[in-house]
């Protein structure tokens, strides 16, 4: 090809390094070869992008992430690393590479690790000073496909100290959250140190040591909790510049939540028993989605809705409408300054319910004319009764 017409080689080297970053490492130093332009652009580029599926065997991977460090150039950060590992003979390859993207200004943390033992992440995960995104998952399959999904042999193991002041987003899944069980604390509080963290995604995590996690963190906007198992019962969360919040508890177990988020906008909780909330009031709340799965006692409801009571948007499903009383639910019109009421049901629910339906909307309807909020009853395929 006419160097000339090469426009793609034209480019500054930040632009081919962004368009590197788009396939696997692997692939990235394969580029050299193109041509002189392309022969050394590779050893600056910023990005990591590794799977252990991309290679034969191990012996093959830890080779050439060894020659990638020796012959990259030092003196370039590496701000981001994607990493998809298996099998705990990867340990060793996986603490020499965050070691390197730690000591290069690392500033996004992708992680992907699957074993059936468990693993701890070494000291420098929890003390950088410049790591922004943060996401750690883990992955277990066993020989017959199906997940492990209450075996936690396989995940990471956490300490409490995470000293990450300019983490901004956190992501971990299936992590392995335990504290030094001789301690007398109940409230562990693992996030105190990450002061600018402002989204905050727990799930399917196991806690032990600690029957309670604080949550304070003054930036924080964007939090989700699912599905949590373990020692921890309770959830203290302080968090004056939190939005949304959304909450997903298919476990039996119930966790009682304290929150205290003067601005907080948007619920969403759907579990299978109601959710056990703790708040001085939502003064700003705009929309709430209430999906509690089985049948739950109507004061347990009745308590959550007086938690939400400034919401101006609510949705309901059908078993959550099914334990409140005509009385109440006449009651929750009337106190509740609502701008929209709308009741979800399942698909076959439109059909077995309808009788329920018509009661409900029969003693709404004049109700949602007088008092100007819209009322209606959707199925989950979108069909409005």
């Amino acid at each position: 090809m006419d160097v000339e017409d090469d426009r793609l080689s034209s480019l500054p080297d930040d632009l081919i390094h962004k368009i590197l970053s788009f396939m696997g490492t692997e692939h990235a130093v394969q580029t050299s070869v193109l041509s002189s332009r392309w022969r050394f652009i590779w050893t600056s580029m910023p990005y990591l992008n590794l799977s252990h599926d991309d290679f034969f065997r191990l012996p093959t991977f830890s080779k050439f992430f060894t020659r990638f460090l020796s012959d990259r150039n030092n003196q370039s950060d590496m701000t981001s690393v994607k990493l998809n590992v298996h099998g705990h003979d990867t340990y060793l390859v996986v603490k020499q590479i965050m070691a390197y993207a730690f000591s290069h200004n690392i500033q996004q943390l992708n992680l992907g690790f699957s074993c059936n033992i468990d693993f701890e992440f070494p000291l420098c995960l929890f003390t950088s000073r410049s790591l922004k995104h943060l996401s750690l998952t883990t992955e277990d399959f066993s020989s017959n496909g199906y997940r492990r999904k209450f075996s936690f042999t396989y995940v990471f193991k956490a300490t409490p100290t995470w000293d990450l002041p300019a983490l901004t987003t956190l992501y971990i899944h299936d992590v392995y959250l335990c504290y030094d069980e001789n301690t007398d604390e109940l409230f562990i509080d693992l996030f105190s140190k990450c002061a600018n963290l402002k989204n905050l995604t727990l799930k399917g995590c196991y806690t032990k040591g600690f029957t309670g996690l604080s949550i304070c963190l003054p930036q924080l906007t964007e939090l989700t909790l699912e599905t949590e198992y373990g020692s921890v019962e309770v959830f203290n969360i302080v968090a004056p510049q939190l939005k949304n919040l959304t909450i997903r508890s298919f476990i039996s177990e119930s966790h009682e939540y304290l929150i205290s988020a003067p601005h907080l906008v948007f619920l969403d909780y759907k579990g299978w028993s109601c959710l056990q909330l703790s708040t001085n009031a939502f003064l700003s709340l705009e929309k709430a989605h209430i999906c509690i799965s089985y049948s739950t006692y109507a004061h347990q409801v009745q308590r959550l809705l007086q938690h939400i009571r400034n919401v101006k948007f609510l949705t309901l499903n059908l078993e959550v409408v099914e334990v409140i009383t005509s009385l109440y639910l006449v009651h929750l019109t009337m106190i509740f300054n609502l701008i929209s009421f709308l009741i979800i049901l399942k698909k076959k629910q439109c059909k077995t319910k309808t009788r329920l339906v018509m009661f409900v909307k029969k003693e709404i309807f004049h109700l949602s004319c007088f008092f100007f909020f819209f009322f209606c009853v959707k199925c989950y395929d979108g069909y409005v009764i």
